[in-house]
């Protein structure tokens, strides 16, 4: 576990001074223009003798809509709209009049040319996608407890992970359109924030998970509490690089409108001239620009902190100490917290100490477990602390004790501060039929 010592999270005043160090050069003047030509070229030169279907016109409206606001859901849609393209400039795709002119090697090589940069623009998009994502899940692990919790949180999200790829799966198995499955993935991807909201401010199924137990930094809560606020720091990131990504999901969408447009009304008819000199520009530079992007984006999110020093940040954390209850324990006596478990696998943790005078005093402590047919079972011997912070996994339901003894002092009471708490099995919050 990394200390997070004297740091607090990022703030949106910091950020701007780290993006400071890291300007993009703007997108090529061709991107606005193309974008601009190819989308006249859709809605004014193929609708013209040719009223949209229902399925076309909404895609013309996608196409006229704002962007939206959020890095990663525009990301998801340059996905989408890659691979919708990906599947019109499959052979088999192509409209009937161009499917019968396969002697036409040039239009062929062409086509096959735009095929393969789409590809690796969707392949580099994917592993950007893929490594951010591991990366700040790392990152947050990183800070957390190497303990139980950890082990929890990473099977919870590996079970989910392969939860959400089952769903998608058998969406696609029961013919489920590359929309859909886009819908599915960004409802995904709104699930994990979900999630990550939970974690960090320890409701749903983090609740009694990281709460009410210590060795938690408090840092790493409100990071990951805060990261996708509308208005926290992930917002200078939006105002700072979102308007080139903008304008490459509108061209995008343009690319995808035209094409569709275009093999929906040449049943009959081949490609012109004009047309396959502008798909091929606009291609070009879209998949130019957006690996560019990508590759640049990539490596801010890289090297961006989580977090900084207080100082940096103009403010001070404070520690809350809510949770733990203190207690006088008199000489010569104990003090018991007993814990009802009803379900194997549930984790019991603990974490006390003692307040400390003059002189160091300590305090015996040990754990046992008394079974649903009443047999005694002693969990974690006896054994004389100053502190301790300790968990286990329960093997059998019953009545568990944690007993604090100060039985051994004749003059000497003890202060006791401590944090106790049972947790049960972790499923997920969200279950996948």
């Amino acid at each position: 576990m990394v200390s997070t010592k004297g740091l607090v999270p990022i703030t949106r005043s910091f950020l701007a001074s780290y993006y400071d160090n890291y300007p993009f050069s703007p997108l090529s003047s061709d991107v606005s223009r193309l974008t601009d030509q190819i989308f006249a070229m859709a809605t004014t030169d193929l609708l013209k003798d040719s009223p949209p279907t229902q399925g076309e016109s909404l895609l013309v409206q996608e196409a006229e809509r704002q962007p939206p606001h959020k890095v990663d859901e525009n990301m998801w849609k340059n996905r989408e709209q890659i691979e919708e393209i990906l599947f019109m400039l499959e052979p088999t795709h192509w409209p009937r009049a161009q499917q019968s002119t396969v002697e036409d090697a040039e239009l062929v090589s062409l086509l096959g040319r735009l095929q393969e940069n789409f590809k690796s623009t969707l392949s580099t998009l994917e592993s950007f996608q893929a490594k951010n994502s591991e990366f700040v899940f790392n990152t947050v692990m990183t800070y957390m407890p190497q303990d139980f919790r950890g082990t929890i949180i990473r099977q919870q999200r590996d079970r989910s992970e392969r939860n959400k790829q089952a769903a998608i799966d058998a969406l696609i198995s029961s013919g489920g359109s590359i929309r859909d499955k886009y819908a599915l993935l960004w409802e995904q991807q709104m699930e994990r924030r979900r999630q990550l909201a939970e974690l960090g401010s320890a409701t749903g199924v983090y609740k009694t998970l990281m709460k009410y137990l210590v060795g938690v930094p408090e840092v790493l809560m409100d990071f990951i509490r805060q990261i996708n606020d509308d208005q926290g720091p992930m917002e200078e990131q939006r105002q700072r690089y979102g308007p080139p990504l903008y304008s490459l999901t509108k061209m995008a969408h343009s690319i995808r409108l035209f094409l569709s447009l275009l093999w929906g009304r040449l049943e009959t008819s081949k490609l012109q001239k004009n047309q396959v000199v502008i798909l091929e520009e606009a291609a070009d530079v879209y998949t130019s620009e957006f690996q560019r992007f990508i590759k640049f984006i990539g490596e801010v999110f890289t090297n961006s902190p989580f977090f900084i020093t207080a100082e940096d940040a103009g403010t001070l954390s404070i520690r809350k100490d809510d949770d733990y209850k203190e207690i006088s324990v008199p000489a010569g006596s104990a003090h018991e917290v007993s814990l009802t478990v009803e379900s194997v696998n549930s984790y019991i943790a603990w974490d006390f100490s003692l307040v400390q005078g003059k002189l160091n005093v300590d305090i015996g402590f040990s754990v046992e477990c008394t079974n649903l047919s009443g047999e005694k079972t002693l969990i974690l011997p006896y054994q004389r602390y100053e502190a301790n912070q300790g968990n286990f996994c329960t093997c059998v339901p019953g009545y568990y004790k944690l007993i604090w003894d100060n039985s051994y002092s004749s003059f000497f009471k003890k202060v006791l501060r401590y944090k106790v708490d049972c947790i049960p099995p972790v499923v997920d919050s969200v279950s996948i039929d």
